[in-house]
């Protein structure tokens, strides 16, 4: 039996949810002494391959073919059960990004496997497997067991500590026997350069209705600047389109859960909540001092932005030149 996961990339880079994926079959590896076996789909050289060797992937199947490059979630479900029957896995595990969320549940039934989706943490318990998992937008948790032969599981950032494991390189190149006769066709890709990805940055700033306009956004930027984070934004400002739909995080938007959230003059809708409930350290920056956002909040802040974020650029100018 062996542990599978399923790595993702992004201009031939790997991700970063799909490291902590590794590190989170590795940690499930200690307990049931299975080889961590990762899977990855795309034009990727060895360097960046053998990435995954360092937090504990004793075997990485690459397939490195052009026919493949193009994301398709029903070919992905049978080139992935083939793998899967190959490697006799039964453990196969996900990031909880939109790909992973396309892929799990059609793998799910395919291979008639039980599925934890949106995991929060390393397994409760390994006989059965066992996870804790969020429910009605963060608001409560279950423990969700997984009876079956095989398991499927799709983990939230943040899940487990990414510490390297290293073990030797072992790549193997793979040649699917199944076509990959794609429903969807890509005819062009534009790529976002020069940005922190939402759902890779380990600090986030966000803004909200309280900002007024979109044009009082340069504070917000130049605090991201300087604490070197990704920008976001709640719904009402990307529908007003005072921001991209690209920055929207929230329920209805990206599901994010960075080391550090800062939230500015957002009030906190549970559909928001539900986007960023999985971030370890939120801090609210608002000055209605009952809004909700400050009940989900590890610090907060009450005051205006406009006079907030001046003050807090230059106390983290003066920490960081300390």
């Amino acid at each position: 039996m062996s542990i599978i996961v399923f790595s993702e990339n992004r201009t031939g880079k790997i991700k970063k949810h799909s490291l902590e994926a590794v590190a989170y079959a590795t940690y499930i590896s200690k307990n049931n002494s299975k080889p961590v076996i990762a899977v990855s789909i795309g034009n990727i050289n060895n360097d960046e391959l053998s990435v995954l060797a360092k937090y504990g992937a004793s075997k990485i199947i690459s397939v490195n073919d052009n026919k493949w490059q193009n994301h398709d979630s029903q070919s992905y479900t049978k080139l992935l059960a083939e793998i899967v029957e190959k490697e006799n896995a039964d453990t196969i595990i996900f990031s909880h990004s939109n790909l992973g969320k396309a892929i799990a549940p059609r793998l799910s039934v395919r291979l008639k496997a039980g599925l934890a989706s949106n995991v929060l943490a390393l397994p409760t318990w390994y006989s059965p497997m066992t996870f804790k998992r969020k429910s009605y937008n963060g608001n409560a948790f279950q423990q969700i067991k997984i009876t079956s032969a095989k398991c499927i599981v799709t983990i939230n950032p943040n899940s487990c500590d990414l510490v390297e494991n290293p073990v030797p390189v072992n790549i193997t190149g793979y040649t699917p026997t199944t076509s990959a006769n794609f429903a969807t066709k890509v005819e062009n890709v534009d790529l976002i350069t020069g940005k922190i990805l939402l759902t890779e940055a380990s600090v986030v700033v966000s803004g909200g209705r309280g900002l007024k306009s979109s044009d009082n956004w340069k504070p917000l930027e130049e605090l991201a600047e300087v604490l070197g984070a990704g920008i976001a934004c709640s719904r009402p400002v990307s529908d007003e389109g005072w921001r991209s739909h690209e920055e929207h995080v929230g329920q209805t938007g990206k599901i994010i859960a960075p080391d550090l959230y800062v939230a500015v003059g957002i009030s906190g809708a549970i559909q928001h909540i539900g986007g960023i409930s999985g971030s370890k350290v939120i801090v609210a920056i608002n000055k209605d001092k009952d809004a909700p956002i400050f009940s989900y909040a590890n610090y907060g802040i009450i005051g205006d932005a406009f006079d907030v974020l001046p003050r807090l650029i230059e106390s983290v100018k003066k920490f960081k030149n300390a």
